[in-house]
């Protein structure tokens, strides 16, 4: 045997062992029963002793397979370790699709994309504006690598969640809204332009049991702000969006306190799918610039 071939027929080996079944083995490998049998074989002839026994459920280790096993198993997960580090260590090509909520990205995505460019310049980046809702699913079915999100839509067990930052949430008014020059507002018995039903941002003021009336639903920020600019509203956004954009549609963010409204953002991951190398470097520097909003 070459030694390449030596190191697949371990590798199937291994997969076997854990498996106790060649069928599954066949399966998870990608490789016909028989073909995987045949290298299986081959190892056997190179060590002159078998190393499964045939059951009723499928194939048990001997007793020098049981050895053979127990002295490959730590080498070959620390060698697939070392690669696994490597490889993320110089991943500079490829794509990382994000799938975040239409808010941030005024105030935080932007800043995560502009250092992850920085560090990874030829990487491409797919960027998905969704509902809270919609990045949720986008991750979870695999079309997006990673999500940013409000912590009340999590409910996937397939996802892992890690927290970013704390969001609180401000009135926003017309400049010569007479709450404009107020140092607290609250949202509570006013005419209010929100996002769709199931957005989160509509689903906790919903929670805060707010007697707001809604007269309008705008689905993009801008939408919103151009609604509340006209006059026939106000709306409840995140206090860091920043002020030069609602100057320019003369409007102002009043703080909340009556009731205090915040949420966690969150990026959401695939629980059970590794992460490229990319995609890596890409939650390091999301997570970077996460924790200079809350210095």
């Amino acid at each position: 045997m070459l030694s390449g071939t030596i190191d697949r027929a371990l590798r199937y080996f291994l997969c076997i062992a854990e498996l106790g079944s060649l069928s599954k083995a066949s399966e998870v490998l990608g490789q016909t029963q028989s073909g995987l049998s045949k290298q299986l074989a081959a190892l056997e002839a190179k060590v002159g002793v078998a190393l499964f026994v045939r059951t009723g459920r499928g194939v048990e280790l001997t007793e020098v397979g049981a050895r053979l096993y127990s002295a490959l198993k730590s080498p070959f997960r620390a060698i697939d370790q070392a690669l696994e580090t490597v490889s993320q260590q110089v991943a500079t090509h490829g794509t990382v699709r994000l799938a975040t909520v239409h808010t941030l990205s005024y105030y935080y995505a932007a800043d995560v994309v502009a250092k992850f460019v920085s560090s990874r310049p030829h990487a491409n980046l797919s960027l998905l504006g969704r509902s809270s809702p919609e990045v949720v699913e986008l991750v979870n079915s695999g079309k997006a690598d990673l999500g940013f999100v409000y912590d009340v839509a999590v409910d996937v067990g397939t996802l892992h969640s890690q927290p970013l930052f704390e969001d609180r949430m401000s009135l926003i008014v017309r400049q010569s809204n007479p709450l404009a020059d107020s140092a607290a507002a609250s949202p509570d018995d006013l005419k209010l332009i929100g996002f769709p039903p199931h957005y989160a941002l509509r689903r906790m003021l919903h929670s805060a049991g707010l007697n707001a009336s809604y007269v309008a639903e705008a689905e993009t920020i801008d939408a919103m702000l151009k609604l509340v600019s006209s006059g026939i509203g106000n709306c409840v956004l995140p206090s860091r969006i920043p002020a030069k954009l609602l100057e320019d549609y003369e409007l102002r963010s009043v703080p909340i306190t009556h009731p205090p409204l915040s949420r966690w953002v969150v990026v959401i991951t695939p629980a059970d799918k590794p992460m490229s190398g990319l995609t890596n470097e890409f939650l390091r520097c999301s997570l970077e610039v996460a924790k200079g909003l809350e210095t």
